[in-house]
């Protein structure tokens, strides 16, 4: 077990800084430079703003001095804002996670009962609806489905107000970000339960008599859980850094948006840490992940 975890720890470390190796000489190999703008600095502000940030050096030392940066806790200051670049992670990653936990309890609890559902009225009116439904949700992009229900719940309802600061209103974007991937959650959990009702170990526990609520819920649905786990890790990570087109579509100031912005600023610091954020949060969800595994099916080993 513990053998496992080193052997998974140490190759996220690896994964980690080949995504940071690979953004940040993608960036420098973009034409430009973050202090580009239509009206050009002097020369002499110019060279002092690129040796102060280190952009006068060779880029092998820029990304050792980054990396060193980078072990000291230091993910340096945005150059267009001024601001320290963590603080400026934390206060945008706070309205992401809210919205992206909620955004995953609703995504994942409906998706498993409608899921099994559907796989215990198979071919019947239940399974029909439920799949109608999901194919539906599968099929609109979030950027629509955002748009539709800002404009049909806030402006022409006026049921829920628009996003704001001084009044944040969650559902409307929690229901954006879910409804896609409760679908999906849905229709992959009705699949594996009838996957699993095919398998013999439920033949024979009933054939043992062993009641059906333990056939469906301790032997099928435990087992079908396992690809729902697979697909929850990625998607944990995805939805807590919040969407960047539900996120623009209401105007939230999430984690997502800072990172576009960088992007389009040049702001090399922003995306360069919000990158590995992103990174290490998604390795750690699939580390998570595979150690859930040994507790949802024990007869797994870790080799």
């Amino acid at each position: 077990m513990w053998k496992y975890v080193v052997k998974r720890t140490g190759l996220a470390i690896l994964t980690v800084f080949i995504i940071i190796a690979i953004t940040f000489f993608t960036m420098n190999a973009i034409p430009g430079g973050p202090f580009d703008s239509e009206k050009a600095p002097d020369p002499a502000v110019q060279r002092v703003l690129e040796a102060r940030h280190h952009l006068d050096q060779p880029v092998w030392k820029q990304f050792l001095i980054y990396l060193d940066d980078i072990a000291h806790g230091d993910f340096g200051i945005s150059l267009k804002s001024g601001r320290d670049i963590m603080s400026l992670i934390q206060e945008s990653f706070a309205i992401s996670a809210k919205l992206g936990g909620l955004a995953i309890v609703f995504a994942v609890i409906p998706g498993i009962i409608f899921g099994a559902i559907a796989a215990l009225f198979r071919n019947k009116w239940p399974d029909r609806v439920i799949i109608f439904f999901t194919t539906l949700f599968v099929a609109v992009p979030s950027f629509v489905l955002a748009t539709i229900l800002l404009l049909v719940f806030c402006l022409l309802l006026h049921w829920l107000p628009v996003w704001s600061i001084e009044n944040p209103s969650y559902i409307l974007p929690i229901i954006a970000l879910a409804l896609y991937p409760m679908s999906y959650i849905t229709r992959l959990t009705k699949t594996s339960m009838l996957d699993a009702f095919g398998q013999d170990y439920i033949r024979t526990a009933r054939s043992k008599g062993v009641a059906e609520w333990k056939v469906i819920f301790k032997h099928a649905l435990r087992n079908a859980l396992i690809p729902v786990i697979t697909y929850v890790g990625p998607l944990t990570a995805y939805i807590i850094t919040g969407s960047l087109v539900v996120e623009t579509v209401f105007t939230i100031g999430g984690l997502g948006s800072k990172f576009v912005t960088g992007i389009t600023n040049r702001d090399y610091p922003v995306i360069m840490a919000t990158t590995i954020f992103l990174a290490v949060l998604m390795v750690i969800m699939m580390l998570i992940c595979d150690l859930i595994y040994k507790l949802v099916d024990p007869k797994i080993k870790f080799e």
